[in-house]
């Protein structure tokens, strides 16, 4: 494995389980097959999946924020890799798969390539520890590379990627552990935001903080599908649903309606997409939480 597999892992683990992320099985007696597009997939839980990955920036909108907001390279926000070997349950691994997936990500973002390597290994060994290392072969590499830009081809690899996991999971009885690893990353990924805003107070990474209030909602519910059979996934629906409570309190401000018209189908489209404004008071009660739960993951 070498250092272009941290592309790869920087979006199979801390996005990837974001795809069918999270379990999106059809159940749990069924042995589920690759499919290619995620539009395949007509399971509710698939559809709350992608839609926490639609609501999730790409990398190469998260890289372009990050240096716009004058962001810096900080070890002090990432798990430790030291902490790898205290992780010795299904629920903690895929946890910290998940957390460990966002730090990689964040040392790509940031050209750290020795940190990089340290916390490939971390995924790694995590991975390995679940059964699921097999499920992403050097092949999804050149793919990755490939497709950074174009996020429909990331969702399709992504997508064939987590399936071949997800089969491995449920092959060894072990429901609901997709939706740990999406919940690490997501955790991770929104502490490591709310430290960005705290040292450089950009509003456009407050505003993306705020933001994240869809994917949430779709995060909890599918924390919730799988809740009465594991007690991992349960007590993170718990810790979720306290922090989802925090941001229901943030009113949506609908923005100006955009209207569309494809030239060749003839297709109108109209959307109208909603911002959240954080107060202070908010972002600090999401920050707390953020903190608390993750260092809750982590420890």
């Amino acid at each position: 494995m070498n250092y272009n597999s941290t592309i790869r892992y920087s979006i199979l683990i801390a996005l990837a389980a974001t795809v069918s992320s999270c379990g999106s099985t059809a159940s749990d007696n069924e042995n589920v097959a690759g499919t290619d597009t995620a539009a395949n997939v007509n399971s509710g839980k698939d559809t709350k999946a992608q839609n926490v990955f639609y609501s999730i920036p790409s990398p190469i909108e998260t890289t372009s924020l990050l240096k716009a907001a004058g962001a810096k390279y900080n070890a002090s926000y990432l798990n430790p890799i030291e902490n790898v070997s205290k992780y010795s349950t299904a629920a903690s691994r895929a946890l910290n798969l998940g957390i460990y997936g966002s730090d990689l990500s964040f040392t790509s973002i940031f050209d750290q390539t020795q940190e990089s390597m340290l916390y490939l290994r971390c995924t790694n060994k995590l991975a390995t520890s679940l059964g699921i290392s097999g499920a992403f072969d050097e092949s999804t590499t050149s793919r990755i590379e490939s497709n950074l830009e174009n996020r429909d081809s990331l969702l399709t690899i992504i997508s064939d990627s987590y399936w071949n996991a997800d089969s491995y999971l449920k092959e060894n009885g072990q429901p609901g552990v997709s939706a740990l690893i999406i919940a690490g990353g997501w955790i991770e990924g929104l502490y490591i935001a709310t430290k960005i805003a705290g040292d450089t107070k950009n509003a456009d990474i407050v505003t993306r903080i705020g933001e994240q209030k869809l994917s949430l909602d779709n995060l909890v519910a599918l924390l919730e599908s799988y809740k009465s059979s594991n007690d991992g996934v349960n007590d993170m629906y718990n810790q979720f649903s306290e922090l989802k409570k925090i941001y229901d309190t943030i009113p949506a401000k609908p923005s100006e309606t955009t209207t569309s018209t494809d030239k060749k189908s003839g297709v109108t489209t109209i959307g109208n997409n909603s911002s959240y404004i954080l107060t202070p008071e908010q972002l600090k009660a999401i920050t707390d939480k953020a903190n608390q739960i993750r260092n809750k993951i982590i420890q």
